[in-house]
């Protein structure tokens, strides 16, 4: 399989955008797949650019019901006239930042006829399989890091039920793709147990020269159980990646806009 960076915060070409997003391409078998879509039209542009014509896409996923990987989901409607989109019931939920900031999906989309709302497990055909975090232990605690959803009349700390994954079964160990992990990276490492994981962390906000060193270190220490490679960016953050990458020699790899991958 293929898998083509389409955005992300940094870029490793002067000719490809970048921006604070993700957005994938997948070619999995005779399947064209797109993951996320970035904040704005800036995946269109660089697929292009890298001559991947999204029209031909069968299938997208929308990881979860935040702008900067859906925020391009209006430009992939107008590219592409037949792909399902495949994105969470409650992804059209009224996601913010705090209570100033909307950071949540157009809700002129929300009735878009292609629009496939997955609850729980979703086959997909050839080994493919969109899955959820609902219901299951969550031996971590989650962190809904200053992000709300408003719900039942009042914001309510966030709690990403809006998030989705996609695995792909394979002979030598799965592959797994999480947009953001807001659930937990730790979580969904124990729930899954991929040999292969791809998608950002969201350790972001942590400072590894403060209090947040601890932090990473037992996370770090959780990573470097068993045999899981990681291809991560976006939210992960520059310094916790260059904090982390010693402690996983060989098994934590950047991903950038750009960047290809021959698993």
């Amino acid at each position: 399989m293929e898998i083509r960076t389409l955005i992300e915060n940094t870029t490793e070409r002067p000719d490809l955008e970048a921006e604070h997003g993700l957005s994938l391409y997948l070619e999995v078998g005779d399947k064209k797949i797109l993951f996320d879509m970035g904040q704005s039209d800036a995946f269109a542009r660089n697929a292009e650019t890298l001559g991947i014509d999204l029209s031909q896409v069968d299938l997208a996923v929308l990881s979860h019901g935040h702008y900067d990987h859906g925020g391009g989901l209006k430009r992939f409607l107008a590219l592409n006239d037949h792909a399902p989109v495949y994105l969470s019931r409650w992804a059209f939920e009224p996601h913010w930042h705090g209570t100033e900031r909307y950071i949540g999906l157009d809700p002129a989309l929300a009735a878009e006829p292609r629009l496939i709302p997955v609850d729980g497990t979703v086959e997909l055909g050839g080994g493919l399989t969109l899955l959820d975090g609902a219901g299951r232990e969550q031996p971590f605690p989650l962190d809904s890091a200053g992000l709300t959803v408003w719900r039942d009349g009042a914001f309510l700390p966030e709690d990403f039920r809006h998030e989705i994954y996609l695995r792909l079964q394979r002979p030598e160990g799965d592959l797994l793709i999480s947009g953001c992990s807001h659930r937990g990276i730790l979580n969904i490492l124990h729930w899954f147990r991929p040999r292969t994981l791809i998608g950002g962390f969201h350790f972001m906000k942590l400072d590894p020269t403060g209090p947040d060193r601890q932090t990473l270190d037992h996370a770090a220490d959780i990573l470097a159980e068993g045999d899981t490679v990681y291809y991560t960016g976006h939210c992960t953050g520059d310094a916790p990646f260059a904090y982390l990458q010693p402690r996983l020699p060989n098994r934590l790899h950047r991903i950038r806009t750009g960047t290809s991958l021959a698993l």
